[in-house]
């Protein structure tokens, strides 16, 4: 296991109880996305771990949906809305949003990426790593 991952198990799921699961596996350091579709998915940028598709199962689904666009699809909760999950076509790893996941995590803050993208209603060149 690298620096970057935490050890498993971790469970997690969405504000109703739709959709909870588990994860069996490492998950790595949180990702928080600039870009203009997670903005526009989480209201803000994105805060995501990610494990392999495989260490990821579910107790309760019945609320899951999935929405496609383009190489990714975005897995949510029908019921409350949550954003559960990020996943780019043929990827063998699943993003799981890291404020799904049930305390403790023992997840670390990692890079914060797509800064070009970022919104113009904060400043994040306060996210940039140094040069």
């Amino acid at each position: 296991m690298s620096s970057e991952e935490v050890p498993a198990p971790a469970s997690g799921g969405c504000l109703c109880g739709g959709v909870t699961f588990a994860i069996s596996g490492p998950l790595r350091d949180v990702f928080f996305c600039h870009c203009t579709r997670c903005r526009r998915t989480h209201g803000h940028f994105s805060a995501y771990t990610t494990c392999a598709e495989a260490d990821l199962s579910f107790n309760e689904d019945s609320g899951l949906r999935w929405f496609e666009l383009g190489t990714t699809r975005r897995g949510f909760c029908r019921e409350c809305g949550a954003s559960l999950f990020w996943q780019r076509e043929g990827s063998e790893s699943i993003s799981v949003s890291a404020g799904t996941l049930d305390a403790p995590t023992g997840l670390k803050p990692g890079r914060h990426v797509c800064l070009a993208d970022a919104g113009d209603y904060y400043d994040a060149s306060v996210y940039a790593a140094p040069s």
